[in-house]
């Protein structure tokens, strides 16, 4: 007896999927919309679960190999170890999803479709989880968006994950408004800012699946919105995967958004429009749906085929699977780990050293490790993490590093937001023993900052109560206060600021000798951040996000339009710059050349040498620049149009050769269209912006030429 179609890999998902669907019920249809779909015994599918986790590594189902937070992976600038990075952890979710099947363990978190990653551009500091994208420009973040989903999905046979973009589309907080919140935006801002990763992501990658965000954008619930899901993805990107909702998102249809007024008014908008899979409860009402004549049954049909599309390209319903030997000894192992200490090291951002680093263990005789996340595992983590099987504090990296007569003096120093570390105690209660431990050492590193309870997601379980966004950029608690008295000690201080996003640290940058934004970096950020501190790797990581002096300088949070937003738009000077990084060398632009004219829908292929001239070995980032110089339509500043991570012996010249592609050359009109407006541009290439603060900050500027459009 032949197999049937859906059984047969010799015909296409597409065609595989279909027949399946076409043996089911109309209420086994609809129940596999949901995101714990059930099982359909009599055709022997086995229930599922949608739901599952990877922004930096496998997460919430167990052990696995925790990497920096996503935007501690943008701060690499390395589209090419992200991509290996995304490798790993989709070798690691097969190798568990391979175990827990062995197991038949179907439970979430343990399936094959992965929600990451997070394309949102990080408009505004205060959003909660801004650390869960790649920061604040959607040039990186295509960049980088597409090769971590080339990586989960990878180019074999079958599909070895599925990636998931979202939130889908205009989406960056408020946290505590997200549920009736309409995000308005221009055609524009939405063009020019809001989705192009998105596009990228669809076009390039071609990313299996799409999840809706919480918000209205323009009047329309995102996740049920015609102008979103159907005209622009799938209609005029050409979208072939299946679009999921935000948890329990279709539910704010009709309790916040008020755009419905029932479940199955509400799951009817959602389904209608193109929202495939329901994370949440709403689409149990579909059938009640249908009853009242708000979809039907060809509607249901169409999702429940797009659905198990995907599970055929990821090979579920087959034997032979190509990813179905990898064994769960790869979870977790030795290579894996070796490769996030790699990440965590490249993505640490150094914004200041009058010297001090690296320290010289020979010389330190005492060293004071203060701070609330000086010996904090959270701060490692971010969110959405995985459980490590070895966790390395900063306090711990250093203590292993240091000479063996050297001694480590520890003191928490104060709480990391309330006012006292002892219930019963006085206000600012650690703070004395900080001093006494700083006024007997030779340095002080002091471990500042914020982690997952109290910069986060509004609401989610996988958050603290305190999760959410950030009142203002300061640094919460106590700690300002703390800074004050250690710098007062006269001791040296090296700040490492542990966070997920930019903050004013101004009294820092005047008072501090160093500081090491070290962000959320993973499991080995202990180790990472000492082999930075005395020297054993330069750091070269580079912010992907501006450093405001204080919220004066940002517009309201609930504005949307990007004006004064991000370096391109900014019309102050910040406190550190985007695509700002120190080294432990002096690494200088010596050479570019360009065409002096191209023709039009042409690349523009650049040259550029950069050479270093200080005394260490070095990883530098080399970034392009575009300014228009004529189109009424271009943004303000300029915009970063081309990177690459550049390693650099001591003394040596190398020419990179980068490429900047034409799309990055079009103007954005009110309407929305791109094209390219103006015939002459401004390129900029160095190692840094060409703003005055950057040029400030690293002592050097990046060389620039005229390009023509003919």
């Amino acid at each position: 007896m032949s197999k049937p179609i859906y059984l047969d890999p010799s015909y296409s998902p597409e065609e595989r999927a279909k027949d399946l669907v076409s043996r089911m019920t109309v209420e086994e249809k609809a129940s596999q919309l949901r995101f714990d779909a059930p099982a359909v015994e009599r055709l022997g599918v086995p229930e599922y679960n949608y739901w599952n986790e990877a922004l930096h590594g496998v997460a919430r189902a167990g052990t696995a190999t925790i990497f920096p937070q996503a935007i501690g992976l943008a701060a690499m600038f390395d589209e090419d170890l992200l991509q290996e990075i995304a490798e790993v952890i989709a070798t690691e979710g097969r190798a568990k999803y391979n175990e827990a099947v062995r197991k038949n363990d179907r439970d979430i978190y343990k399936g094959l479709t992965f929600w990451s990653p997070n394309i949102n551009i990080f408009r505004d500091p205060r959003w909660g989880r801004g650390h869960e994208t790649y920061g604040e420009d959607p040039y990186l973040t295509s960049r980088l968006g597409v090769r971590f989903i080339k990586g989960l999905q990878g180019d074999g046979k079958t599909m070895k994950l599925a990636a998931c973009a979202k939130h889908f589309a205009v989406h960056s907080g408020p946290e505590s408004l997200r549920h009736e919140f309409d995000a308005q935006a221009t055609p524009k801002d939405m063009n020019e800012t809001y989705l192009p990763a998105f596009e990228a992501a669809v076009k390039e990658a071609k990313v299996e699946a799409v999840m809706g965000a919480y918000n209205r954008t323009n009047g329309e619930p995102c996740c049920g919105s015609k102008t979103l899901i159907h005209d622009l993805l799938r209609e005029k990107w050409g979208f072939q995967g299946h679009f999921t909702s935000d948890c329990w998102a279709i539910r704010d249809f009709h309790t916040h958004h008020m755009v419905t007024k029932t479940a199955p008014e509400s799951a009817a908008l959602a389904l209608n429009n193109g929202c495939d899979v329901n994370c949440g409860n709403t689409y149990l009402h579909v059938l009640a749906a249908l009853q009242e004549g708000l979809v039907n049954e060809e509607t249901i049909t169409r999702s429940a085929e797009r659905l198990f599309t995907t599970r055929m390209k990821l090979g579920m319903f087959d034997e032979d699977c190509e990813y179905n030997k990898i064994p769960y000894e790869v979870n977790d192992c030795k290579e894996h780990n070796a490769l996030s200490l790699k990440a965590s090291q490249k993505s640490m951002v150094l914004l200041k050293n009058n010297g001090i680093l690296p320290l010289k263990k020979e010389s330190l005789k005492n060293i004071a490790v203060i701070g609330p996340n000086a010996d904090s595992q959270l701060m490692l983590k971010g969110n959405y993490y995985g459980t490590a099987s070895k966790y390395t504090t900063i306090l711990e990296g250093i203590q292993e590093a240091v000479d063996p007569d050297t001694r480590v003096w520890y003191a928490e120093g104060c709480h990391l937001y309330k006012d006292r570390v002892e219930g019963l105690a006085k206000t600012n209660d650690r703070v004395s023993e900080a001093v006494s431990v700083a006024e007997r050492c030779d340095a002080v590193v002091l471990c500042l900052g914020l982690d997952s309870l109290i910069e986060g997601e509004e609401g989610d379980e996988g958050n603290s109560y305190a999760g959410g966004d950030k009142a203002d950029l300061n640094l919460p608690g106590f700690q300002q206060n703390l800074l004050e008295a250690v710098c007062g000690t006269g001791t040296p201080v090296i700040l490492i600021l542990g966070a997920g996003s930019a903050m004013a640290i101004q009294y820092a940058q005047e008072h501090c000798a160093a500081i090491l934004d070290v962000w959320y970096p993973g499991s080995h950020g202990g180790t990472a951040a000492a082999d930075l501190l005395f020297g054993k790797v330069s750091p070269s990581g580079k912010l992907p996000v501006t450093f405001y002096h204080d919220t004066a300088d940002l517009p309201e949070f609930t504005d949307y339009s990007m004006k004064g937003r991000t370096y391109r738009y900014l019309e102050t000077t910040p406190l550190y710059p985007f695509g700002y990084g120190l080294t432990y060398s002096k690494v200088e632009a010596a050479a570019l050349n360009a065409p002096e004219a191209v023709a039009k829908g042409e690349p523009v292929a650049i040259e550029l040498t950069l050479e270093n001239r200080g005394e260490f070995d070095v990883e530098e980032v080399a970034q392009v620049y575009v300014k228009d110089l004529e189109s009424p339509n271009a943004v303000r500043n300029w915009s970063l149009a081309a990177f690459q991570r550049v390693a650099l012996a001591k003394g040596e010249k190398k020419t990179v050769f980068l490429t900047v592609q034409p799309h990055e050359l079009e103007a954005v009109n009110e309407q929305g269209q791109r094209q390219i407006e103006s015939g002459s541009f401004q390129l900029f290439a160095g190692i840094s912006q060409p703003d005055d603060r950057s040029v400030e900050l690293t002592g050097t500027s990046p060389l620039s030429c005229i390009v023509h459009i003919k």
